[in-house]
């Protein structure tokens, strides 16, 4: 019998250290985040196996708290089938009582815990003292208590203090410059139990881009304000990039609060201390509104600067230096860093003037953090060399403001040197291309087909045609024909070569092309997109109009460059005022009737004035 129990026993102790090695061992401790001073919290671990032993907590904790109890072990175990196999778990939960002696900030190092002939640490944790409520401790020295919602008689909104539960903003920076970002929070504060909330609004942040902070689940923490300990919940957290200078006002926020009360009588017994009923309350509130004070960028701005505001870095790439004609390069920047990562306009790369050019396409990838927007932008320029020859691609220029230092600086790529032999035919003939699609190109100099010969045939004199009325006049038309189509041949061979011109002609046709588009989602009501299909539209007309690169447009030089080609205050303002109206709708919608209708119809009334206005 003890061979056979002795047996079982080694079965088992073999079949618990494969199941202990089968699994990763797991050992995790938890705590409150924040706790008050004086007040007791729990402290515990937990493994993933039931032979745990020799439990040995850090030094911090008997230095800075005070064990009241512990450890209590608990275990659980629990089993499944799944598809007729058998999974089993098991857990060791060792549960301290701690109270804290002083206030402060406390990093706990990891617990240890032998498992097996191991040993496994856990998690550091961080635990936050508080200091005792004022309040409380003012009513106890007075002998009294804080009074609960509901005391005395039913419960109701009017019972319920404004000092007891509030909603704060809070914002990380007051004084900011235009294009600097800072976190705008919307913390809940209260003494009661929270059953939930509804009517949840918060204001539109009008003149500021903002990007909001993904939050999962409401996590309640207590914090000390103003003497007193609260219960509080972040409600909304957003980074907010002020578009302007000057004075900027962010809106007060709204929540109705669902607070538990409890119900009581005026004539209680005894016996009704064991028997409290509860209703919830509904309790509004609303913050209060908050001005920011933006300051304009300073003076001496570099050309390369577009609107860049934080701290970037950025590096290219080129896919060949060595290629054919008609073949395309691709030039890649990537910019990176913490900033006003969604407004950046592509950086201008400077391609030879032989050179057909497509638009740029960009790719974000950005983060959006308590710390801001953090992340990367990158942009794939293309572009096609038609000719054989030795080229350079010069240095690209990206400018930012850094705030933290308070100037400007400047980031450079290196310069890329090309060499492009002859295509295949080793034709350097010159092309006609439409600049939009690299396989509608066509080359000049095969458009001549051989005459075909046949039998000679021979005519009577009657019928010669040679020198008669006729062949003078059908020769004469030829000539004419020849020499008009020469002209217009020419003439429009002189306008291909020019591309600005060829920009200039096609700037209105392009324009209506993407306000299509425009429309299209104006249609489906996607209204960020359409904001951003017109800005495009704008932006892309008048950089083709006034044969400016998009990266070197900007609200005041535009205004300029209209004035010199004649056009007036009240067009030009028209312009500004639409894009304006677009840039801060991508990022603060609003839901006003007919609105983006109305833009739509503003933006093609402007750019028939501006087509009657400029012409070339």
């Amino acid at each position: 019998m003890r061979k056979k129990m002795f047996f079982l026993f080694m079965l088992f102790s073999v079949g618990l250290l494969q199941n202990i090695k089968a699994e990763e061992v797991t050992f995790k401790g938890s705590a409150p985040p924040a706790v008050v001073v004086g007040t007791q919290f729990q402290l515990a671990y937990v493994a993933n196996v039931l032979n745990g032993s020799d439990l040995r907590l850090p030094a911090e904790i008997p230095e800075n708290f005070d064990i009241l109890m512990g450890p209590a072990v608990s275990t659980n175990r629990s089993m499944q089938i799944i598809n007729g196999k058998r999974a089993g778990s098991s857990t060791t939960t060792y549960t301290y009582v701690l109270s804290a002696k002083k206030e402060g900030t406390f990093n706990i190092d990891p617990a240890t815990i032998k498992i097996g002939n191991s040993e496994y640490k856990s998690n550091a944790l961080t635990i936050k003292v508080l200091p005792a409520d004022q309040t409380t401790a003012q009513n106890q020295a007075q002998g009294g208590g804080a009074r609960q919602p509901g005391d005395g008689g039913a419960a109701s909104s009017s019972g319920i203090s404004d000092e007891n539960i509030f909603l704060r903003v809070i914002v990380s920076n007051r004084d900011v410059y235009e294009q600097e970002g800072f976190l705008v929070s919307f913390k809940l504060y209260t003494v009661y139990d929270i059953a939930g909330v509804n009517n949840v609004k918060f204001p539109e942040f009008e003149g500021f881009l903002a990007q909001d902070i993904e939050l999962k689940d409401v996590q309640w923490q207590m914090e000390n304000y103003k003497g007193r300990n609260y219960n509080t919940a972040v409600m909304k957290q957003t980074v907010l990039y002020p578009q302007r200078s000057g004075q900027l006002k962010i809106g007060s926020g709204r929540v109705d609060a669902v607070v538990r009360v409890r119900n009581q009588s005026r004539g209680r017994s005894f016996f009704d201390d064991f028997f409290d009923t509860y209703q919830n309350v509904t309790k509004p509130l609303v913050s209060s509104p908050v001005t920011i004070d933006v300051k304009p960028l300073p003076t001496g701005k570099p050309v390369s600067f577009s609107g860049a505001v934080g701290n970037y870095t950025m590096s290219s790439e080129i896919n060949k230096t060595e290629l054919k004609a008609n073949e395309a390069i691709t030039i890649k920047l990537t910019i990176k860093g913490n900033g006003n990562i969604k407004l950046l306009k592509n950086p201008e790369v400077k391609f030879p003037n032989d050179f057909e050019v497509y638009d740029p396409k960009a790719n974000n990838n950005i983060r959006v953090t308590e710390a801001g927007a953090s992340g990367s932008k990158t942009i794939e320029y293309m572009a096609i060399p038609r000719y054989a020859g030795d080229f350079e691609i010069p240095a690209v220029n990206f400018s930012y403001f850094d705030t933290k230092a308070g100037v400007y600086k400047t980031l450079s790529t290196e310069p890329y040197k090309l060499k492009v032999e002859k295509g295949e035919g080793g034709s350097d003939a010159p092309v006609v291309s439409n600049f939009t699609n690299r396989e509608s190109v066509k080359l000049l100099g095969k458009d001549i087909r051989y005459m075909k010969t046949g039998e000679v045939h021979f005519i009577s004199n009657k019928e010669i045609f040679f020198g008669s009325f006729l062949y003078v006049m059908a020769y004469l038309m030829i000539t004419i024909l020849f020499v008009v189509f020469f002209i217009i041949y020419r003439k429009q061979m002189k306008e291909n070569s020019n591309i600005a011109l060829v920009r200039t002609k096609k700037a209105n046709k392009t324009a209506v092309k993407r306000l299509k588009q425009a429309e299209k989602f104006l249609r489906e009501d996607k209204e960020e997109s359409f904001y951003e299909e017109v800005l495009r539209a704008l932006w892309g007309y008048l950089s083709d109009k006034l044969n400016m690169p998009q990266s070197e447009l900007t609200k005041d030089n535009v205004a300029a460059e209209l004035t010199k080609y004649g056009v007036n205050d009240e067009l030009s303002g028209e312009f500004m005022e639409i894009i304006n109206t677009c840039e801060f709708a991508r990022y603060a919608p609003s839901k006003a009737l007919g609105a983006m209708d109305k833009l739509f119809g503003e933006t093609i009334d402007a750019i028939g004035k501006m087509e009657s206005t400029i012409k070339k």
